[in-house]
């Protein structure tokens, strides 16, 4: 440990994002990126933007975002929090709602920066085990009082509960916050936002990185009762009140407004999921029912970290997480059509010369 840090500091185990290498002819299928790209009238707005205003700081409220988000999902303004992507804004979460006095509860397998920030911000927590198929059952959380975040769909394991067991979830626990992380809820059946009107303790949180292919622009955002949002602005306020540049609230009102390619989009990645998960059921692999833009699947006969780093030698790449319960399975991002063949020739391959 450098001797000049402060002990929150050297007591800190961060988050480790997917790998970003510089392989020639590289297959990525290891971040959740959109293959589809973004917007072309969002790339209009961005290019638009990034012009001699840039010398003049932006609008501190993303007024014209947070008004054309609300309009898009049916709410008001005041109901919008907005942030530098989606991890941004669930730093702003669990400094401002979730460092209660019991502790926050998670599944223990899903987005790992969760406990990443309860150890930042000093928040007591405890895993909630999923079920041996890697399913949450919500009779888990309703013994205990206190706050909830839960991915839905789940990451990594693609799985989505229905919004009727959210409910249930989030009116059994209306003295505490329910945090909904809603990162690939586009590409899934449906969303807890109808939700949102009725229970002024749930939080939906979004990204703009996955189903709207900016995860290089750095867009998310939250959506509740305006007193769950004016707690995340008076944090967002006392760290940085300019977390969105021109070029990135421009970029992201236009990709809003653009439905037909954003609907487009979408719809391919979808249908390449299903292209991905015959063609893994195929070869042997056991695959998850993922709402997701990627999938999470194991093979019988070899193990998880053994398969990526022969994948790797071939130039694709997947995502492999170490933890116990999900050491033997990849979780692989839904890549375009040519992406998606080649990693199963390569998987066949690979499993051919093994048996």
């Amino acid at each position: 440990m450098n001797r000049f840090w402060s002990k929150r500091a050297g007591d800190l185990s961060p988050y480790v994002p997917g790998e970003q290498p510089q392989i020639s002819d590289l297959v990525k299928l290891n971040t959740n990126e959109n293959p589809f790209g973004p917007s072309p009238k969002a790339m209009e707005a961005i290019r638009a933007a990034a012009a001699d205003t840039l010398r003049l700081y932006p609008d501190p409220q993303s007024q014209r975002l947070r008004e054309t988000i609300a309009a898009y999902h049916n709410v008001t303004p005041d109901m919008v929090f907005v942030g530098n992507g989606s991890d941004e804004v669930l730093a702003h979460v669990f400094a401002a709602l979730l460092k209660q006095n019991e502790p926050l509860r998670f599944p223990d397998v899903t987005y790992s920066f969760y406990p990443v920030y309860c150890r930042l911000f000093g928040i007591t927590h405890e895993t909630v085990p999923l079920d041996t198929a890697m399913n949450l059952r919500v009779d888990d959380y309703l013994a205990r009082t206190g706050p909830v975040i839960i991915a839905n769909p789940n990451a990594p394991t693609g799985i989505a509960l229905p919004r009727r067991e959210i409910e249930r979830l989030v009116s059994a626990r209306s003295e505490s916050a329910v945090i909904i992380d809603e990162a690939y809820v586009d590409f899934c059946d449906e969303t807890a936002l109808p939700l949102v009107a009725d229970h002024p303790n749930l939080l939906i949180v979004r990204t703009m990185s996955k189903s709207r292919a900016l995860a290089g622009l750095r867009v998310g955002y939250a959506i509740g009762h305006a007193g769950l949002i004016e707690g995340l602005t008076r944090v967002k306020d006392s760290f940085n009140s300019y977390p969105l540049g021109r070029p990135a609230q421009a970029g992201a009102i236009a990709s809003i407004e653009d439905e037909s390619y954003f609907e487009q989009s979408r719809l391919a990645v979808i249908a390449n999921r299903a292209h991905l998960t015959d063609a893994l059921t195929r070869l042997g692999f056991d695959v998850l029912p993922s709402g997701a833009n990627f999938v999470f699947a194991r093979h019988p006969d070899r193990a998880g970290k053994d398969l990526a780093a022969a994948l790797r030698e071939r130039a694709v790449l997947v995502r492999h997480f170490s933890a116990p319960r999900i050491t033997d399975f990849l979780r692989i991002t839904v890549g375009t059509v040519e992406e998606l063949d080649r990693l199963t020739a390569a998987l066949s391959a690979i499993l051919t010369a093994k048996a």
